[in-house]
């Protein structure tokens, strides 16, 4: 699976908390919206699986800050104009925070895009003395 997982950017604490609510507050105004996610864990990794039909794996940008795992990208708009009796189908930026419950291994993690969802599995640190940096 190729890897789009990379460590946060040195970012001030306000724009983190900026990014945490937009990604965690989806509102009609804002034009953000999230996901469908699962998040589940086996033995040895927790993996978290995001439902978003249409896109490509480069159109995803996924960080890890602080055991927040921070899933944000953008769907293109259809660009043929219809005239709608329902729409269901979100267009436009998204954005999902997952809070891990436990330590990863972020240099073995890995994820993949295929058939409209992206999988990231993040392989649980294998020791207390592991430190994972944002």
């Amino acid at each position: 699976m190729p890897t789009v997982i990379r460590r946060a950017a040195t970012v001030t604490l306000a724009d983190r908390r900026r990014q945490v609510r937009r990604a965690v507050s989806w509102q009609m105004t804002t034009g953000m919206w999230s996901p469908p996610t699962d998040v589940s864990e086996t033995e040895t990794d927790y993996i978290v699986t995001l439902e978003v039909a249409g896109m490509r794996e480069a159109d995803f940008e996924v960080v890890l800050d602080n055991g927040l795992l921070l899933v944000t990208g953008q769907r293109p708009d259809v660009t043929e104009r219809l005239a709608y009796h329902q729409m269901e189908i979100h267009f436009g930026k998204f954005s999902t925070a997952i809070a891990l419950p436990g330590p990863v291994d972020l240099d073995a993690a890995a994820a993949e895009y295929k058939d409209g969802f992206l999988v990231i599995k993040l392989p649980k640190a294998k020791s207390t003395n592991v430190k994972i940096e944002g």
